[in-house]
């Protein structure tokens, strides 16, 4: 053990040799404190959540003919992972359910027409809404529990009220394609032969001699997985139709861009990330267009080629624990450098003093 006590680097100094002094304690003091402050903020920038965004293209999904000739081959359908949920959740406070009808891309619910669907890809269910629901549909987000006696009367009108909530799940492919909710061709075609002729098609009028009201809210409206740091611009919107009839087509428009989503210490989530524009077609725009579509909800939706890569993460725990060293180490090094300058510095011009 003898020979490496000559490669001892940290060699201490014998006791009675030391000076101990006031100004050295007050040099000590500002070396701890200005460690303290540095790693504390060492510590805070390591918390501190670094995103990075990349784009590149995105990857092909089968269309949804090929999705059909496949049919019911498992191994080919394992090729076919590319649908996504389409969560929906509308009330229209002036329809009644029997009054609606949803569709998919022309296939509609009311006419069992699905053409190239295996089986029905609708999972929704109607019903009356509930009076949180209805008090959303019918009063704006200002007033919504503004007054307490208006939750109450929105109780009463709500079951009083003939509305309708849809709510739901449709799995679509991954290609562009449209979703409707509105009035069904029937009782369209009822609503219009009396206010044309005063009679209708072997039923009473569901309108009482008026045009259906389509009004709506947009309680939720999510392609796939939410994105967790963004607000979903789908949710929450209400269209109203104020042109005296409550007749037109609310339009909507959305242009999905494919997200991956990575945190740390999380696995990767392919998520969706929507950019919307939307606007209210007046019947008059509909008759001049001779328009087919019915007064309601139109949304028409599809994919972006680029897609988008959010990566959240902090610093390497190793870079972290490097840098808390080197400002340990460094700080009394510094100091003890500037302390030892000072001193000498004192000493010399002392000794010319004198």
């Amino acid at each position: 053990m003898a020979p490496l006590r000559s490669y001892d680097a940290f060699a201490k100094p014998i006791d009675g040799i030391r000076e101990r002094s006031v100004a050295g304690g007050y040099i000590t003091l500002f070396a701890l404190g200005s460690a303290f402050v540095l790693l504390l903020s060492q510590v805070i920038v390591q918390l501190q959540i670094t995103t990075r965004h990349s784009m590149h293209l995105a990857d092909s999904a089968p269309s949804l003919l090929f999705a059909n000739l496949i049919g019911h081959d498992k191994k080919a359908k394992a090729l076919v992972g590319h649908h996504i949920p389409l969560r929906l959740h509308v009330t229209f406070p002036h329809l009644d359910c029997a009054s609606l009808d949803y569709s998919h891309d022309g296939n509609s619910m009311s006419s069992g027409a699905f053409g190239h669907y295996h089986k029905s890809p609708f999972a929704f269910s109607t019903r009356k809404p509930t009076a949180q629901e209805y008090l959303r549909a019918t009063v704006p987000d200002d007033d919504v529990g503004a007054e307490k006696g208006k939750k109450r009367s929105a109780e009463v009108d709500a079951r009083r009220s003939g509305g309708c909530t849809l709510l739901g799940t449709l799995h679509v492919p991954r290609v562009g394609g449209t979703l409707s909710v509105s009035v069904s061709p029937d009782a369209w075609r009822r609503a219009t032969s009396f206010l044309s002729f005063g009679v209708g098609p072997g039923s009473p009028d569901p309108f009482a001699g008026r045009l259906p009201n389509v009004t709506h809210y947009v309680h939720d409206l999510t392609f796939g997985a939410p994105f967790p740091p963004g607000i979903n611009p789908l949710a929450g919107a209400r269209h109203v139709m104020d042109n005296g009839s409550g007749v037109a087509l609310a339009a909507v428009s959305v242009k999905l861009v494919p997200t991956t989503y990575v945190r740390t210490f999380h696995a990767a989530r392919e998520t969706y990330q929507a950019s919307v524009s939307r606007h209210i077609v007046q019947p008059e725009t509909l008759a001049s267009q001779r328009s087919t579509m019915l007064p309601g909800l139109l949304i028409t939706y599809d994919f972006t080629p680029l897609a988008v890569r959010h990566v959240e993460s902090r610093e390497n725990w190793l870079v972290f624990l490097s840098s808390m060293v080197g400002i340990v180490g460094g700080v009394f090094v510094t100091v003890s450098a500037v302390s030892g300058c000072l001193v000498d510095s004192v000493q010399a011009v002392a000794k010319k003093i004198d």
